[in-house]
């Protein structure tokens, strides 16, 4: 039988991020999420915590936990502000992790010490803009090997963590010959890379997501991260695993609705009497948390199979798909619970409702996520 019960230093770790994802984050994310500032001095705290360490091994200045442990914390983040979770997700699981998985010892040695302590970020470039949920067919960024050194050109969009003051480096796929896709390390400030202005975004006001691009950019041949060609499986790996984390952070998200709902029903008044004494809002607030139980169990298992070692891309998107239905549903029914209220974005339901639906476009949109599933039930792709 499975065990969802966390381990003492589980939990433990689960509690000191939620104190301070209310004691630190709470108080100031409203008014940077306004403003669209990078939280800088959260991200700094966040990194002194161990938190952009976790899943790494001592030996690169990480804290030797795994990845489930990193997604408690992106949950226990997303409950108050998904600007600081997400920034986490992609600094590890899309910055990090492709070095880690798939870097030289001089690559891990070099740039995993940083990353791992917060100091540092780094991005992951695969997204273009012509190319959606069709990467390989829709990639145009080029590089090819000239005199020991790698010459990209071309362009990505939609990228975290690629333009902040603490961006050292961005992880990027380039055909580098026919049908053949590998990943190269283009360090920040290397001339003919240029980092775009700041989107301006529905929801994520307070992370870091631009355009890039490349123009004769020469890095030395050994910035390649693993075998050439290797670049579509890496990416596939890559994505595999941050869906896990996207769901945990869908999960923190959903219950972050429940936790303001249950908040606001026992003091909000209507013709004389809490909301929350009303069936109708109860079972409102219960389907919420079905939807976050369900979802939550959802990631859990799959982490469970991915650090067991098992194939976990079926229940990865599995996951995602349900965790990402729950934060949409969940922030539709807390917007409506909360009346105008929920529609003001001084009230965090309204931040919540601006940041749910990219959940289910981010790292393999939801029609995506079904297309998995039915390939991996043995159906026809």
């Amino acid at each position: 039988m499975i065990d969802f019960r966390l381990t003492e230093e589980q939990e433990a770790l689960r509690q000191t991020v939620a104190e301070f994802a209310r004691e630190v984050v709470a108080p100031v994310i409203g008014d940077l999420y306004e403003r669209g500032e990078f939280p800088y001095e959260i991200i700094a705290r966040m990194g002194k915590m161990g938190l952009f360490g976790l899943p790494f091994p001592e030996e690169y200045g990480g804290m030797g936990g795994d990845y489930f442990t990193l997604c408690l914390a992106l949950e226990e983040l997303a409950r108050v502000d998904s600007s600081v979770s997400i920034t986490l997700e992609a600094g590890v699981s899309l910055g990090a992790m492709p070095i880690f998985r798939f870097g030289s010892e001089e690559q891990k040695r070099t740039w995993l010490p940083r990353l791992c302590s917060g100091e540092r970020l780094a991005a992951f470039g695969l997204t273009e803009a012509g190319g959606g949920s069709d990467v390989p067919g829709g990639m145009r960024t080029t590089a090819r090997l000239e005199d020991g050194h790698w010459i990209i050109n071309g362009s990505k969009s939609f990228i975290t963590n690629s333009g902040t003051d603490i961006t050292s480096f961005v992880t990027v796929t380039a055909l580098t010959g026919e049908r053949e896709i590998s990943t190269i390390i283009v360090p920040s400030g290397t001339p003919g890379f240029t980092v775009g202005r700041k989107y301006s975004k529905v929801g994520w006001s307070s992370s870091d997501t631009r355009e890039l691009s490349f123009d004769d950019v020469r890095v030395p041949e050994e910035n390649l991260v693993g075998p050439r060609g290797r670049g579509y499986a890496q990416f596939l790996r890559i994505l595999d695993e941050g869906r896990i984390a996207i769901a945990a952070l869908s999960v923190g998200l959903a219950q972050g609705c429940v936790d303001e709902c249950l908040r606001y029903v026992k003091e909000r008044e209507a013709f004389g009497r809490t909301i929350g004494e009303y069936q109708a809002i109860q079972f409102k607030v219960a389907d919420m948390e079905v939807r976050t139980h369900t979802a939550r169990v959802a990631y859990y298992a799959a982490a469970a199979k991915m650090l067991a070692g098992e194939p976990f891309k079926k229940e990865a998107a599995i996951a995602k798909l349900v965790a990402s239905n729950a934060a949409m549903d969940n922030a539709r029914d807390a917007t409506q619970i909360f009346g105008g209220y929920g529609f003001m974005n001084e009230y965090p339901v309204g931040r919540f409702y601006r940041d749910a639906k990219i959940l289910e476009i981010g790292e393999g949109t939801s029609e995506v996520q079904r297309m998995i599933i039915a390939r991996q039930l043995g159906l026809p792709g």
